[in-house]
């Protein structure tokens, strides 16, 4: 007599956790956005900045969760006025329920939901897709290699992955910590751990490295989701970036970005000139390796990837292009970099308590006031009053600050 497999921690823990915390309602409110996934990002790193042209844009959110990838990708599309076909796969059944009543809320029709794993997409999910968006999932699956293999298998021969995974340095503390609850807690009931864990937490030694790690705080909103997710998950490693690299290599894959590029580099942490020299010599994927360890607090890395025959590359500016700025405030950025720029020349930022100073260059900051999200540079150097060459030469002093933030993109000409 056969006995019955026992059951799926993960997938219970989402059953009864549905992650991340989400309700309907507050889609009458706001839109939640990030990476991967959002449109105008997706298609600069991917689709060398076009959308399908004569039929749907066809997209996969591979372990879609509460629906937040989904949500904002579907809503993306719907305001462009472009045909899509968007397929939601999640295991949690509870999950899927909350990103169904979202999408009601915001009547967001174009969407198939689907419950099941992603190691099974071929089977109940096929593409080719044009897009795929696996937000936080691979890091959870016995086998990550074998996961986004199954994915990759389903994308279209243009087409794009955007890919989120946890970042080992950045999660320093994480791993020893899950290892004492899992000692402490192992064979009681989801809300007993939970209320364990919190009692842990309230008492750990000054010396425990998560303690001490000032950059995990998704536990501190109260959620159980988010505490269980954090430090009860039965199935959860992080990656470096050669990791993540190697893992993109095994299915067939080739990285376009990493976002945001800044964090990955080597100049937001090197002052020093002659070390910088050096970083610079190395290639990108080794540069980004460089910047993970000197930075040592980024949590999760967000990649886009494409197959490795794809030459594919981001649209290069012409007249044509239309950019686009994330958020679509230009003339509140021209104003910022126009007082910057008067003040000390640069505009200073800070990423993960580090000032940098990012220099404005002539005509970027009259530039970023004219964008909006429908005008060609054509369009605006016409409206500015200049001539070509100086056009293009205040759009690259603007794109030198604003690409490395993940804050500006371009709409190619459909017909370039």
């Amino acid at each position: 007599m056969s006995q019955a497999a026992p059951p799926d921690p993960v997938a219970a823990q989402y059953e009864a956790y549905p992650y991340p915390p989400r309700r309907p309602e507050d889609e009458d409110t706001r839109l939640i956005l990030g990476s991967p996934g959002h449109l105008d990002e997706l298609a600069h790193h991917c689709l060398g900045g076009k959308l399908p042209a004569g039929r749907p844009f066809r997209a996969l959110i591979a372990g879609g969760g509460t629906g937040d990838g989904l949500i904002m990708l579907a809503q993306q599309l719907a305001w462009r006025g472009q045909a899509a076909e968007i397929t939601y796969l999640d295991l949690s059944a509870a999950a899927r329920a909350i990103a169904e009543a979202r999408a009601k809320r915001r009547g967001l029709a174009s969407i198939r939901f689907l419950t099941g794993s992603l190691l099974d997409a071929g089977r109940l999910a096929p593409g080719p897709y044009d897009y795929i968006d696996c937000c936080g999932v691979l890091h959870h699956l016995p086998d990550p290699p074998a996961g986004l293999a199954a994915l990759a298998a389903e994308l279209a021969p243009q087409g794009g992955i955007g890919l989120m995974v946890y970042g080992a340095l950045g999660r320093t503390g994480v791993y020893p910590l899950q290892a004492a609850l899992r000692a402490l807690s192992d064979g009681l009931p989801p809300a007993e751990r939970l209320a364990l864990a919190r009692r842990l937490l309230a008492r750990l030694p000054e010396t425990n490295w998560f303690r001490r790690n000032s950059f995990l705080g998704d536990h501190r909103g109260g959620a159980d989701a988010a505490l269980y997710d954090l430090l009860l998950h039965s199935t959860d490693r992080a990656y470096s970036i050669p990791e993540l690299a190697r893992l993109l290599d095994q299915a067939g894959l080739r990285p376009t970005v990493l976002i945001e590029p800044i964090h990955y580099d080597p100049a937001s942490w090197i002052e020093d000139e002659g070390l910088l020299a050096r970083a610079r010599a190395l290639p990108w994927i080794e540069q980004a390796a460089l910047a993970e360890n000197l930075a040592g607090c980024l949590k999760t890395h967000v990649a886009y990837a494409v197959g490795k025959d794809n030459p594919v590359a981001p649209p290069e500016p012409t007249p044509a292009s239309v950019p686009v700025l994330r958020p679509g405030d230009g003339p509140g950025l021209g104003r910022a970099l126009t007082a910057a720029r008067r003040q000390e020349g640069h505009l200073p930022i800070t990423i993960e308590g580090r000032r940098i100073a990012l220099k404005i260059g002539e005509g970027a900051a009259e530039l970023a006031a004219k964008i909006d999200g429908s005008a060609s540079l054509a369009q605006i150097f016409q409206a500015l009053g200049w001539d070509r060459e100086r056009g293009m030469n205040g759009f690259r002093h603007l794109a030198a600050v604003l690409a490395p933030l993940n804050l500006l993109f371009l709409r190619a000409d459909p017909e370039g």
